[in-house]
C-alpha cells in the first residue's frame, strides 16, 4: 500500500503544495505528517488527496481547493466568488492602521470588500473603529459576513455599487482594492487569475475605470482631512496621483510594497470638504 511519503512524491506537485493538501486530506498537521511518513493514509484520505491534487494539477488555486487563505496573520474563508487575498494588499492595511488611532471610534469604509479580508483585519486590530464594507456581489458579502463572524468582529455590510448604498454618510478613512487590470491584459490568462472572478479584476480598457469612479465619488463621503487609500497596478501610480490631484485631494502620493513597486496611492480630502 502507498505510504504518506510516497503519496506526496507521486503527486507531481511542489512539496509545499502537496503537504498542504495532505494536511487537509488527513486532518493532520505538518509535524504529524513528518513523523508518520511511512504509514499508509487510509483509502478515504488517499482518495481525498488524489482528488485535490488533480484539481491543483489542472491549475485551480490552492486557496480555492482548501477554501481559505492567510492574510495579515488571520485565516480567511475564500471561494471562487472572491479574489484570493494577496500579500501586496497588506500594504493597504498597514497604511490604514497608521491613520487609525487605536483608541478612536473612527468610521472606516472598505469598498469592494470581497472576502472581507481588509475590513475584518482592520476591525480586529482597531476594535474601537466602526467598519462598513460594501460589495456589489451577494455571494461575496455572504462570505465576508462569515469571515467577520469567524473572527468575532462587527462590520456593517451593504450590497451596492461603490457609494450607492451610503447616501449622506461620511467617513474618517476610505480604503479599497478595486478592479484595476486592463481589459485584454495577458496576465488574465495566467496562473491563479484564470480562476478568479473577472468582475473583481478588470477595470475597463486601461484598468482605471473603477479608480476614477472612486476618486470622483469619495469626496462626498470623506470628512475634512480624511484619507482615501486604494490599491492599483504596478504601473498605474502616476495616473492615480494625477486623478487625485485633478480632483483636489491634498498630499496625493503613492507607497511601494516590499518589492519596491508603487502599489497604493491616496490623498486627503480638503479641510473645507463639508457641503
Amino acid at each position: 500500500m502507498t505510504t504518506i511519503a510516497q503519496l506526496l512524491a507521486q503527486s507531481d506537485l511542489p512539496p509545499l503544495e502537496a503537504r498542504m493538501l495532505a494536511e487537509r486530506a488527513l486532518g493532520k498537521p505538518r509535524a504529524w505528517l513528518i513523523a508518520h511518513a511511512d504509514e499508509t493514509p487510509g483509502a478515504a484520505a488517499e482518495q481525498a488527496f488524489a482528488a485535490m491534487a488533480d484539481r491543483r494539477r489542472q491549475g485551480e488555486p490552492i486557496a480555492y481547493i482548501l477554501g481559505e487563505r492567510e492574510f495579515y496573520g488571520l485565516d480567511f474563508g475564500v471561494t471562487p466568488a472572491v479574489l484570493i487575498p494577496r500579500p501586496e494588499t497588506e500594504l493597504l492595511v498597514e497604511l490604514a492602521l497608521e491613520r487609525l488611532p487605536a483608541d478612536a471610534a473612527a468610521r472606516v469604509l472598505d469598498l469592494g470588500t470581497g472576502s472581507g479580508a481588509i475590513a475584518v483585519t482592520l476591525a480586529r486590530l482597531r476594535p474601537q473603529a466602526r467598519l462598513t464594507a460594501v460589495d456589489v456581489d451577494y455571494a461575496a458579502l455572504t462570505l465576508a459576513r462569515a469571515n467577520a463572524k469567524r473572527h468575532g468582529v462587527s462590520v456593517r455590510f451593504f450590497c451596492g455599487d461603490w457609494f450607492g448604498a451610503l447616501a449622506g454618510e461620511r467617513f474618517d478613512l476610505i480604503v479599497s482594492n478595486p478592479p484595476y487590470v486592463a481589459e485584454g491584459d495577458p496576465h488574465l490568462a495566467l496562473g491563479d487569475v484564470r480562476f478568479e472572478p473577472q468582475r473583481a479584476l478588470v477595470g475597463g480598457a486601461d484598468g482605471l475605470d473603477c479608480i476614477r469612479a472612486i476618486v470622483a465619488q469619495a469626496q462626498a463621503h470623506l470628512l475634512p482631512g480624511a484619507w482615501l487609500l486604494f490599491e492599483h497596478g504596478y504601473d498605474q501610480a502616476p495616473s492615480c496621483r494625477a486623478l487625485l490631484e485633478a480632483r483636489g485631494y491634498a498630499e496625493a502620493q503613492s507607497w511601494p510594497d516590499l518589492a519596491g513597486i508603487p502599489r497604493v496611492s491616496g490623498g486627503r480630502a480638503a479641510v473645507n470638504n463639508l457641503k
